[in-house]
C-alpha cells in the first residue's frame, strides 16, 4: 500500500462510522462538534472545519485537511452547481465531484456510499470506502462518540472520555444523607448548617460566605417562588441561625444538631415556626 492511500485512509477514515452500529435516526441531528476520531491512540485535530454527520448518516470530513496534513496538490473547478476536486502527488490522482457516488482513483472507478458536499465554502469528503477499500479496523464507541481508526490493526481504547454531568446541587446533597452533624464542621466527617451547605456549593464550582448569617444578608437575591437549589433559612429571636437547601414539595435538606444530614418540611413543625425567606445564587443552574 502507497504512502498516500495508507495516510488517506487514516486520516479521513473517521467517514467510516457509518460502517459501525451506534448512530441512530437521531444521531444525524447531533452537533458535528460531539463527533471526534481517533487513529490509533491519538486524536486527530481538525483546527479549520468540523466533521459532520449527513442526511444519508454518513460522517464527512473536510478535504482541505487532507492537502494541508499530507501536502498534496489540490484542484477544483465549479460547474454550476458542482464541486470537481482533483488529488494529486508525483505518484497518486484521485478525482472526484460533489454530488456524485464514483471517485477515481489512479484511473480506477471506485463507488462510495455517500457522495462528497460541498458546504460554507469547503467540500467535505465521505471516505467509508477508503476503510473498506484498505482495511483498516475502525471501532465507533457510542459513549464518547469517537470513531478509532485502528491503523495498527489492534483495538484501542478511547484517547478522551466524555466528561459526566456535574450533578445537580440537589442531587450532591443528597449523596451525604445520614453524615453526623459536627459543631465547625465542613467535611464529610461530620458537616454543621453551613458548613454543609458550602461543601454541597463547592462541587458545582461556587464559593459561599461560611456563616448562615453572611449568606442570609450578604448572597445571592431573595424568592419566594422557591425551585431546587435555593438556599432556605431559619432564625432564632430574630437572628439567623441555620441554612438548608430546598428540595422541592416543601422540603430542604440540612445538617441539623440532632440528626445530622437530614430531609425536613419547610413549613410544619419546628422549622416551619422559624422560617424566614430564602436566596438564589444566580450562576448555579
Amino acid at each position: 500500500m502507497n504512502r498516500f492511500c495508507k495516510t488517506l485512509v487514516f486520516s479521513c477514515a473517521l467517514t467510516a462510522v457509518g460502517i459501525v452500529s451506534g448512530f441512530g435516526a437521531d444521531s444525524a441531528q447531533a452537533a458535528s462538534s460531539e463527533v471526534k476520531v481517533q487513529v490509533n491512540d491519538s486524536l486527530v485535530s481538525f483546527p479549520d472545519a468540523q466533521p459532520f454527520i449527513d442526511t444519508a448518516n454518513t460522517l464527512q470530513i473536510p478535504m482541505r485537511l487532507l492537502v494541508e496534513n499530507l501536502g498534496y496538490k489540490l484542484d477544483w473547478s465549479k460547474d454550476a452547481d458542482v464541486i470537481k476536486v482533483t488529488l494529486t502527488s508525483d505518484q497518486q490522482s484521485i478525482k472526484l465531484q460533489t454530488g456524485s457516488k464514483q471517485a477515481v482513483v489512479n484511473g480506477k472507478t471506485v463507488d462510495m456510499d455517500a457522495p462528497p458536499q460541498f458546504s460554507e465554502g469547503r467540500v467535505y469528503l465521505p471516505l467509508r470506502f477508503v476503510s473498506e477499500t484498505f482495511g483498516y479496523r475502525v471501532q465507533w464507541d457510542p459513549s464518547n462518540r469517537i470513531a478509532i481508526i485502528n491503523q495498527d490493526g489492534q483495538y484501542h481504547a478511547p484517547a478522551w472520555y466524555k466528561p459526566k454531568p456535574v450533578p445537580s446541587v440537589v442531587q450532591t446533597a443528597y449523596q451525604y444523607l445520614g453524615t453526623p452533624y459536627m459543631y465547625g464542621g465542613e467535611s464529610t466527617n461530620g458537616f454543621d448548617c453551613s458548613g454543609f451547605v458550602n461543601y454541597v456549593f463547592e462541587k458545582q464550582g461556587v464559593s459561599l460566605p461560611r456563616t448562615s448569617v453572611d449568606m442570609y444578608d450578604n448572597l445571592g437575591q431573595s424568592v419566594t417562588n422557591l425551585q431546587e437549589g435555593d438556599l432556605v433559612f431559619f432564625a432564632e429571636k430574630n437572628k439567623t441561625s441555620h441554612v438548608g437547601i430546598y428540595l422541592g414539595n416543601g422540603q430542604f435538606i440540612s445538617s441539623a444538631s440532632s440528626v445530622g444530614v437530614s430531609v425536613a418540611s419547610l413549613t410544619s413543625g419546628y422549622w416551619g415556626k422559624r422560617y424566614v425567606g430564602a436566596k438564589r445564587v444566580s450562576t448555579v443552574s
